[in-house]
């Protein structure tokens, strides 16, 4: 995936951060990173915290791809048992 982005025009691509939660750190973070190297291409930065007062974990990653590549990452890593994402984009 990073060989196609790299390609892509820099006006077809988004700039944006991505929040994940996990609910269930410890089953799903093997999962989740198994995901996030798939998509290595397209994430610029990752910064992850356990916040074990509410036995989670934050995720937010920095993500310069197409709509289309974003979309799949997160639709896929929606897919997890126990996580839930939200993406922010910019228009440019």
């Amino acid at each position: 995936m990073s060989d196609e982005s790299s390609l892509q025009s820099p006006d077809k691509r988004r700039l944006g951060i991505v929040a994940v939660i996990l609910k269930n750190p410890e089953k799903a973070y093997s999962d989740f990173n198994k995901l996030l190297h798939e998509f290595s291409g397209i994430i610029v930065g990752r910064m992850g915290l356990p916040y074990k007062e509410r036995s989670v974990s934050v995720v937010s990653l920095i993500v310069d791809g197409t709509n289309e590549e974003i979309g799949a990452m997160t639709g896929k890593i929606g897919q997890l048992p126990d996580v839930s994402v939200k993406a922010v984009l910019t228009r440019s």
